[in-house]
């Protein structure tokens, strides 16, 4: 990855970090240690301001950014009390096919193998949900399920939108 570096006079440094594809995002450091963040999506589009963050903000962001504490795992090495099946986390978008619906109607055990362990909504966490827990736009599902699992329920509560043809 590289990381192009330039001088703003008057202003500080501007660092642009490549994002995946052509996306990047532009960091303009400020001499009193505030940050600006945009995002360009592409080299010759213009740069789109997401947020501002003063001085305390950024050492707290690039702090959580670098995780020092945490060390990532090879997710294909790790041995899962579970067998094959793994734990993760699946949004349920606004105009999601399953938004509306109880766990039952919407299949997701008997469509996609996978188990619903929890739904967080909001603030609140919903335990061993039953089959008539309705689900509504902004749940978060915990399920366990292999891979393949996983990967079918993301499917199955995407939003049309999000899939590609």
């Amino acid at each position: 990855m590289v990381i192009h570096e330039v001088d703003v006079p008057g202003v500080g440094k501007q660092y642009e970090v490549p994002a995946g594809g052509e996306t990047r995002f532009v960091v303009i450091v400020h001499h009193d240690g505030r940050r600006e963040i945009y995002r360009r999506d592409g080299p010759d589009a213009d740069a789109e301001k997401l947020f501002d963050l003063d001085a305390s903000a950024a050492r707290e962001a690039a702090s959580a950014l670098q995780a020092t504490d945490f060390q990532p795992l090879s997710l294909d090495d790790v041995d899962v009390p579970l067998g094959d099946a793994i734990m993760e986390w699946v949004a349920v978008p606004a105009n999601s096919p399953v938004a509306g619906e109880t766990l039952a109607d919407a299949g997701i055990r008997a469509e996609t193998g996978a188990t619903v362990a929890a739904v967080q909504r909001g603030a609140d966490t919903l335990a061993n949900p039953g089959a008539d827990t309705v689900l509504e736009p902004g749940d978060i599902l915990v399920a366990i399920g292999s891979r393949a699992e996983q990967k079918a329920l993301q499917s199955l509560v995407a939003s049309e939108e999000d899939e590609t043809p």
